[in-house]
């Protein structure tokens, strides 16, 4: 009864779709992405508007039956916010149990102390220039292994020097990798590796490559 419970679940899905990883250290690696629906957040830049509203109700054994239709063994669990939905961690469990190799795009702003420990946790803290900075849960650095990520996504220098600040007195023992990526036309990639080599800092500089290939064409 409990396992049918469980199948039975349901959340709110913007779109699963098969596409090239194009962030995280993970970043190349055919994936698919499953987009839940929904965000508490409104950050200046965001580029994934679409999924604040909408979706499709789904059940969490009709979702694996199209991750498995795919038949790709690297999955993406991703937003808006995957985690403002109550049966986000079942999803992830389930598709750990499933065999897949998980991937958790979370924002910062809640808790991932209770997600299955087989999920790479890729926690994008919010800068100053986002307008949700204030949103960050620190505690949720406490929780990250060298299996998970730490992410800035930057709009200006003054950002830049506030991750900067996050790495030396929030973040000093870095047990995860750390990812720089610049908010596309609002803070040039060149600027963005020079302050990385300038300052010797053990980050690394990241695009995103899907938009290089696609450019902002949904579903990629």
């Amino acid at each position: 009864m409990a396992a049918r419970d469980e199948a039975s679940a349901t959340l709110r899905v913007s779109e699963i779709f098969h596409s090239i990883q194009g962030e995280s250290t993970r970043a190349g690696l055919p994936t698919t992405f499953i987009r839940l629906t929904g965000c508490p957040l409104r950050c200046d830049w965001c580029d994934t508007e679409h999924a604040f509203t909408g979706g499709t109700t789904m059940t969490l054994a009709d979702i694996l039956a199209r991750v498995d239709g795919i038949g790709c063994p690297t999955v993406c669990v991703t937003g808006g916010e995957p985690l403002a939905q109550r049966a986000c961690p079942r999803l992830l469990q389930a598709l750990c149990n499933a065999g897949y190799s998980v991937s958790l795009e979370t924002s910062g702003a809640l808790d991932i102390a209770d997600i299955d420990p087989c999920v790479a946790r890729i926690v994008d803290l919010k800068a100053p220039d986002s307008g949700e900075a204030a949103k960050n849960l620190w505690d949720n650095l406490r929780y990250l292994t060298e299996h998970d990520e730490l992410k800035f996504v930057l709009a200006s220098e003054a950002d830049y020097l506030w991750a900067k600040s996050v790495l030396a007195t929030r973040h000093p023992e870095r047990h995860c990798p750390v990812l720089m990526s610049p908010v596309p036309g609002r803070l040039d990639p060149a600027a963005l590796a020079e302050w990385i080599l300038r300052d010797h800092l053990p980050v690394r500089l990241q695009l995103q490559l899907h938009k290089i290939l696609w450019g902002d064409e949904r579903g990629r």
